[in-house]
């Protein structure tokens, strides 16, 4: 009997050590990772949510400092330097805090990221930026609290803070321009078909020398036993960019024959149109 006992007892205490509570958090951490650009930004956050309380102005009191989120430090990392407001904010990894206000916002990036919601003391010299920017209203409720990256573009986006029925957006640019430059000049030292068509391709879309993109894109495809079908539609692209129609839509009808024969119809599609355009335009 006694055996017995300590048998259940020795049970019953492997399950105490062993057994772990599952539940879900009030407030699920979240990663964003995103390319702008040539730059890669994360974020790193806890998501709490209204359960029917009133955010800003009553649980997130207005004029304050607010972690932005919930418990450590919203953190956000820049792969390169960026401007915001105005000011650089040096490449690195930045708590986010901002001040809610009724009419307007001030959001801090700020250097120590350790911090379990606000530092104990607040240290200005280790904001390394701050602006003032103003919330937009929704005629909906967000539920949970949401960081979005928005509006991307070649030079910037925008960091959305969203909750309850407020919304905040924070422009910044990425060095794209700079990178993009660097990479070509140094790759130019030995360039190959892909350097030449993706320079190529960089100069067409941000509006630079049409000339040398076509010079470059001739290249590409001259370097090509047979050239890709979606190279050859680029060259079309940059050929009637250049003025070139003639040369475009012999380009156009080649690049679609490749994409006949590689059964990708929707590059079919599009130099069926660019040639429709195109002969239509003469």
């Amino acid at each position: 009997m006694q055996k017995f006992i300590l048998g259940v007892f020795m049970v019953f205490g492997a399950f105490q050590i062993n057994a772990q509570v599952q539940t879900p958090q009030p407030s699920p951490s979240a990663t964003i990772v995103q390319t702008v650009g040539l730059t890669e930004v994360s974020i790193e956050y806890s998501r709490p949510s209204l359960r029917g309380r009133a955010i800003f102005g009553a649980l997130v009191p207005y004029d304050e400092i607010w972690r932005t989120g919930a418990n450590e430090n919203t953190v956000i990392s820049f792969s390169d330097a960026v401007i915001i407001g105005g000011q650089t904010l040096p490449k690195g990894s930045y708590s986010l805090y901002s001040q809610p206000g009724k009419d307007s916002w001030v959001v801090y990036f700020y250097t120590t990221t350790d911090n379990w919601g606000n530092p104990e003391n607040w240290d200005t010299s280790k904001v390394a930026a701050q602006l003032k920017v103003t919330p937009v209203s929704f005629p909906f409720k967000i539920e949970t609290f949401t960081l979005s990256l928005d509006n991307l573009n070649n030079t910037g986006a925008v960091l959305g803070i969203l909750w309850e029925n407020t919304y905040v957006g924070i422009p910044f640019e990425v060095p794209t321009e700079e990178k993009a430059m660097a990479s070509i000049e140094d790759t130019f030292n030995g360039p190959t078909a892909t350097d030449y068509f993706a320079a190529a391709v960089y100069y067409f879309e941000n509006g630079k020398d049409l000339k040398t993109a076509e010079q470059w894109m001739d290249k590409a495809v001259a370097e090509q036993e047979q050239p890709a079908y979606w190279m050859l539609y680029q060259q079309s692209l940059i050929q009637q960019a250049n003025g070139n129609t003639k040369k475009a839509i012999a380009t156009a009808k080649q690049a679609m024959k490749a994409a006949e024969a590689a059964g990708n119809p929707d590059y079919v599609r599009l130099n069926q149109n660019s040639i429709q355009k195109w002969e239509a335009s003469r």
